[in-house]
């Protein structure tokens, strides 16, 4: 009966010994843990402990303050294979549109179906087709797809006839910009003028019929602080984007970089800055012609002056040298808003008194005289009239690449307020 005992007591030890091993291979993910925590031998039970309550027994548990294993791993985003079918919770549905009309008689980009997209967006505003109801929004140069619900389409689809519309083909719209030192014009202009709503801060906008638009255009003509910037003849197509700028590099140094190897220990950090204005104009005429909606993006940029800063600069050669760096003090002005009005009026924008978008014309004998001189400031205006259905614009020969850069539309993809 001893030896009887003694067989089964060693065949439990053996059962003990070899279960841990059998349970950490079924679970890979915790081996790694389970070795961590292990920091003592497994201990079978034997027959008193084997029968006590379980009340009793005091569950083990993990040791405290011990780091998670591989603490600086990244964690990944869990992802599934999803539905094999697009989901229509809310009635979506899928409809192709053909732009051909618009995309076959556009030439100066490369992907002028972006325009079509760029518009939708601003219709229907971009978190439409990044939250529910699931959207989907994908263009070529032949095609249009659209995933969303009908009232969605409906939006889609305006904005898509006024691009294909025949009627609309060849319609264009004029730009005058221009600037006038002293904001008084408005004290004659204003029984010219119909004030409409602008949002941007400092900005006013004003609707004038064309015959008084051409009466306020002739009587700032005679100002002698009065100032035009671009050509009378600088069309802009319904459905197109141009890009007029003025800007221009400055450079200055902004700053010193050790180099101990080299005479005299360092060298000068140069910086470089644009001055001028960036106007950005995408104009689109209504399916009837007789409103157009268009976005504006205009950047002013002007360094007033700058500001030096000697910094010490020391080496083993020259222990004492100094450097100059420039602090550039600037004045800057944007307005980037959606308009809409008739187009049998002229739309007028002032951006106030703000810094002179291009090069003054110096005063010799003010430049000599040792005194303060501001930066120039005026009030910038812009004049933007529909100017109807016109012959098709031809480029000229040898010209192709010039008039693309001209009227190109700008990489970057209209990300503002509308």
């Amino acid at each position: 009966m001893s030896m009887l005992r003694i067989s089964v007591a060693f065949a439990c030890t053996l059962v003990a010994a070899v279960a841990p091993a059998q349970v950490v291979s079924g679970w890979q993910s915790r081996s790694a843990a389970s070795d961590r925590y292990n920091t003592s031998p497994v201990t079978p039970l034997t027959g008193n402990e084997a029968t006590r309550p379980q009340s009793d027994i005091t569950p083990i548990s993990e040791p405290s303050g011990l780091a998670p294993v591989n603490p600086t791993a990244p964690s990944r985003a869990r992802f599934s294979e999803g539905a094999k079918s697009l989901p229509s919770d809310h009635g979506q549905v899928m409809r192709e549109y053909d732009i051909r009309p618009y995309t076959l008689r556009v030439n100066h980009t490369q992907r002028p179906e972006q325009q079509i997209v760029d518009w939708i967006l601003r219709e229907t505003g971009y978190e439409a087709w990044h939250s529910e109801p699931l959207g989907l929004l994908s263009a070529n140069r032949e095609t249009l797809r659209v995933y969303h619900t009908p009232e969605m389409q409906s939006l889609v689809a305006d904005i898509v006839d006024r691009f294909v519309n025949t009627q609309s083909e060849n319609f264009a719209f004029s730009l005058r910009i221009a600037t006038v030192t002293n904001p008084n014009w408005r004290a004659r202009a204003l029984p010219l003028m119909k004030p409409i709503s602008v949002q941007s801060p400092g900005v006013q906008g004003w609707l004038l019929p064309k015959e008084n638009a051409a009466l306020l255009v002739s009587e700032l003509a005679k100002r002698s602080d009065y100032r035009e910037y671009t050509s009378t003849q600088q069309l802009v197509m319904s459905g197109h984007s141009i890009v007029v700028s003025t800007m221009r590099p400055r450079g200055y140094i902004r700053g010193v970089t050790p180099t101990q190897n080299v005479w005299p220990g360092f060298q000068p950090e140069m910086g470089q800055l644009e001055e001028g204005f960036s106007l950005e104009f995408s104009p689109l005429v209504s399916l009837d012609t007789a409103s157009a909606d268009s976005v504006v993006k205009l950047r002013l940029n002007q360094v007033e002056k700058m500001l030096p800063v000697m910094l010490d600069v020391p080496s083993t050669v020259a222990p004492n040298q100094r450097m100059q760096v420039d602090v550039p003090q600037m004045t800057m002005a944007n307005l980037h808003e959606r308009f809409r009005w008739p187009t049998d009026q002229v739309l007028l924008l002032s951006m106030g008194v703000v810094a002179a978008p291009g090069l003054e014309k110096g005063n010799a004998l003010a430049d000599a005289l040792p005194i303060l001189k501001s930066p120039p400031r005026a009030d910038a205006l812009l004049f933007v009239e529909a100017r109807g259905r016109i012959a098709a614009p031809t480029a000229p020969s040898g010209a192709g690449n010039a008039a693309a850069a001209t009227a190109s539309r700008p990489a970057t993809t209209f990300q503002g307020r509308y």
